[in-house]
């Protein structure tokens, strides 16, 4: 009965207000109250977990796909504009487009980039670099962009380059570290590229320890004089192309490094070799070696009576400058000893000139009494008179 009236007297938990009621229930009405209020509690706490763990959820989405709108991040997917690329190969390529630049965004996968065609001026520094990132570009090809100014490190972001074509450009100033960063490279084009002005410059750029792996350096049709490396020691070469340059011999210096690098095959047809005393160092390094793979195509150009000839059928004595110089000595010694006899006699003349002027004279009137003889005998013979006197 006790517990009727506990019951009797309780609160209404369904009621939200929390207030007494003042109303009696019974015992079982309180607790089956008592479990829906339970069970209601339940399920708005289940509801505000879900909605605060959804709002949570959306508001995480929407910041990241703000991200990803605003961001710069660059879809490598998609291929650059005027720009042709093959995902499955790893090639890009660029070709004819009124652009000034090297394109950027070039994509992650990219190993062989072709740009060719273009209005490139000038390489600037770091002109590859993709934000910052190095590229796995492996082979590089730039020909026909016109390209006049290459700037110090404008092959950086590059480091794993094999292949680099520079062919068919203007060159007309080629920084001393234009080729810095490129420890891998190993072939070289610049083929019909260098300017006569920035001969001096190559010979500095291709001096960089950058180069120590190179294998293969073409250098045909840039009307060199000679050849524009300093030393041969400090790359790795297998391969050196001066073909169609304006070279008319190579000096003993050279020749000698070149016999030091007995693995470097050299190529140097369609170059205008003068066939004359000072040829002896290359007419023989092509006789005692067989670095030359086209010795057979280098010919003479001058002098006139041995051009077509090929070096290799030239004789000894006809760029021995030793013979020459023999017979030039010859011809001075000669000279000499005939100045010396004209002296002698002069110094003869002079110091008997007291006897050569009776001995003249005695001449003189041995020749007048023989001309007397003879004039007065044409007297005779014409006169007959003075013959019956005679008689």
């Amino acid at each position: 009965m006790v517990l009727s009236n506990r019951c009797r007297f309780d609160f209404d938990f369904t009621d939200p207000r929390g207030v007494w009621s003042g109303a009696g229930r019974t015992c079982s009405e309180t607790k089956m109250r008592r479990k829906m209020w339970i069970f209601h509690s339940a399920n708005n706490y289940s509801e505000r977990v879900f909605f605060v763990t959804w709002s949570r959820w959306c508001l995480c989405y929407c910041a990241a796909v703000a991200c990803l709108l605003l961001s710069p991040v660059r879809t490598d997917d998609v291929c650059l504009s005027s720009c042709v690329c093959a995902r499955n190969s790893g090639t890009v390529t660029c070709r004819e487009g009124e652009d000034t630049e090297v394109p950027g965004d070039i994509p992650e996968w990219t190993s062989t980039l072709v740009i060719t065609g273009r209005n490139i001026s000038t390489l600037q520094r770091g002109a590859f670099m993709t934000n910052g990132t190095d590229l796995e570009v492996t082979t590089l090809l730039l020909s026909y962009n016109g390209i006049q100014v290459i700037e110090p490190y404008a092959f950086l972001g590059l480091p794993r380059l094999h292949l680099l074509d520079l062919s068919h450009n203007r060159l007309e100033t080629i920084s001393a570290r234009a080729f810095h960063g490129l420890p891998e490279l190993r072939s070289l084009y610049l083929n019909d590229s260098v300017l006569p002005v920035a001969t001096t410059q190559l010979s500095a750029a291709l001096s960089t320890q950058s180069l120590s792996n190179l294998h293969r350096l073409e250098l045909a049709g840039n009307r060199l004089m000679s050849i524009p490396l300093r030393a041969l020691d400090i790359y790795n070469l297998h391969a050196l192309v001066l073909v169609n340059n304006s070279i008319e011999t190579i000096g003993r210096e050279n020749i000698t490094n070149l016999y030091q690098q007995k693995r470097l095959r050299v190529y140097l047809s369609l170059n205008p070799f003068r066939c004359s005393c000072g040829l002896d160092a290359l007419y023989y390094w092509l006789k005692n070696s067989s670095q030359c793979p086209d010795a057979k195509h280098l010919l003479c150009s001058e002098p006139e009576a041995k051009r077509g000839t090929p070096v290799e059928m030239l004789q000894g004595e006809d760029v021995d400058c030793g013979t020459e110089n023999l017979e030039t000595v010859s011809y001075v010694f000669l000279g000499i000893v005939l100045a010396l006899i004209g002296v002698v006699f002069l110094m003869v003349l002079y110091l008997n000139r007291g006897g050569i002027k009776r001995w003249l004279n005695n001449i003189r009137e041995a020749c007048r009494d023989q001309m007397e003889v003879y004039h007065y005998r044409y007297e005779q013979d014409s006169d007959p008179r003075l013959a019956n006197v005679a008689v």
